[in-house]
């Protein structure tokens, strides 16, 4: 992260924090945001993490006008906008850029296998459409495609085009990307495998997207610091808190499991409920149970230390 750009840092895929009624828990965001606020990390709202796919427009607007309602001026607010219709995808970055967010991020459609030239026309009518900066969001995990390295380079020279998030775990692609990107001035890099973390940010990413750090955002902040300042050590020392707490609720579990188990524990240390939107569900109670035991355990053996306003027993 030596060459400053807008788009770079700590940007964290926040999760929909939801009342009992599955309707957005405003009181829930505000903790948050301070939460991520205070760490030095940017908020990027209706991803993956943020179970966007589930939502309706009504709930989706809503947490735009909260998100910038929250936001310091000072902060990025990123949105995500993917949908399997284009016209959706540019009528959100429609909306969130009229409101006022900094930019969006688009994944591929999730529907049909795209060749590459598909991919190619896709995110050009897309760039071509939308009123603000753009990530392509490379996710094979939702998508069930990996967009080509080559095809995102050649999208990075589109003027809307501003970056990149690419949660694909393949560490010569991971490689690849920052000898194709750690230079570029005008296109920023996200690691959004939260394993190589600090492998990325040591070799020329421009910031990481870490959902744990929706329950933890000061590990990132103080790898990030690490990094900062040439300590390498330091940074993988943070990694392993990382590791470790992403394996804790993440392990043995499918995606849409693991997102439940995160919100449970955001439950428990306060900051917001454990409701999750159809068609995904909450943990059981026995698995809950076993869960935050577990997490407790787990920060004592390994000496995390976490926010004590947010993160107290």
């Amino acid at each position: 992260m030596n060459i400053d750009k807008k788009f770079k840092g700590n940007v964290i895929p926040v999760v929909t924090p939801l009342t009992a009624q599955c309707t957005l828990d405003t009181e829930a965001l505000e903790r948050m945001f301070y939460n991520l606020i205070h760490h030095k990390a940017s908020p990027f709202i209706l991803g993956t993490t943020g179970e966007s796919a589930s939502f309706s427009v009504e709930v989706k607007n809503d947490y735009i006008k909260q998100a910038l309602r929250l936001k310091p001026a000072d902060a990025v607010l990123y949105v995500g906008i993917s949908s399997n219709s284009i016209e959706e995808s540019v009528e959100m970055a429609k909306r969130s850029f009229d409101a006022g967010a900094d930019a969006v991020a688009a994944t591929l459609p999730t529907y049909y296998s795209l060749t590459t030239d598909q991919m190619k026309r896709y995110f050009t009518e897309l760039a071509n459409q939308v009123t603000g900066p753009m990530l392509i969001y490379n996710i094979p995990a939702t998508t069930h495609m990996s967009i080509p390295l080559s095809l995102i380079d050649e999208l990075s020279y589109h003027e809307k085009v501003a970056g990149t998030k690419d949660s694909e775990r393949n560490m010569e692609r991971l490689t690849q990307s920052l000898k194709l990107w750690a230079s570029r001035t005008d296109f920023s890099h996200f690691v959004g495998w939260a394993a190589q973390s600090a492998y990325g940010l040591l070799n020329g990413s421009d910031g990481l997207i870490p959902s744990t750090g929706n329950l933890a955002p000061e590990i990132y902040c103080r790898l990030a610091e690490a990094v900062d300042n040439n300590d390498a050590e330091g940074a993988y020392y943070y990694q392993h808190q990382s590791d470790v707490l992403g394996n804790l609720y993440q392990s043995g579990r499918l995606l849409g499991q693991s997102l439940a188990a995160l919100k449970a524990l955001m439950q428990e240390v306060g900051l917001c409920r454990s409701t999750m939107m159809s068609p995904l569900q909450e943990l059981s109670s026995v698995e809950n149970k076993t869960l935050v035991s577990d997490f407790y355990e787990l920060i004592e053996k390994e000496g995390i230390v976490l926010n004590k306003l947010n993160h107290a027993r």
